[in-house]
């Protein structure tokens, strides 16, 4: 897996974020499995 540049990711155990800043293979790692990609949050329309 390539991470790329400002992308988020979220350790689903302890809840630890971590943005990653040089783009690269491998995998994201923390308390021994890999890391999940956050979600981008959605903004609120101005209607």
């Amino acid at each position: 897996m390539t991470n790329q540049l400002g992308k988020r990711f979220e350790c689903t155990t302890c809840g630890a974020e971590l943005l990653c800043t040089k783009a690269g293979d491998g995998t994201v790692m923390c308390c021994d499995q890999p890391m999940e990609l956050k979600k981008p949050a959605a903004l609120p329309t101005a209607d």
